[in-house]
């Protein structure tokens, strides 16, 4: 486990400077709209899942070379896609 994780830490220290700003934002974006701070408002919850379908989704470009990892992430990505055009659909 320590080993994977080492892993994907090395692979963080290797991206580009736009991966290593916009996937931290995008993670932390997601935490912050999905917690109770911003209440129960649909926007948030569907900002929340459109920075998690951005977060994966940048995963899955990195990940392009490993075919499996890839279509996990772009998998993740468009079901946090569907939660959020669901959410904001719920809103309107």
């Amino acid at each position: 486990m320590m080993q994977r994780l080492k892993f994907m830490y090395r692979f963080f220290l290797m991206q580009p400077i736009w991966f290593k700003i916009l996937a931290p934002a995008a993670l932390i974006l997601s935490i912050l709209f999905s917690s109770s701070l911003f209440g129960e408002d649909a926007g948030y919850e569907g900002g929340a899942k459109l920075a998690a379908a951005v977060f994966f989704g940048l995963w899955g470009l990195q990940f392009r070379r490993n075919r499996r990892l890839a279509i996990i992430f772009f998998a993740l990505a468009a079901f946090s896609l569907y939660l959020a055009v669901n959410a904001f659909l719920k809103e309107g």
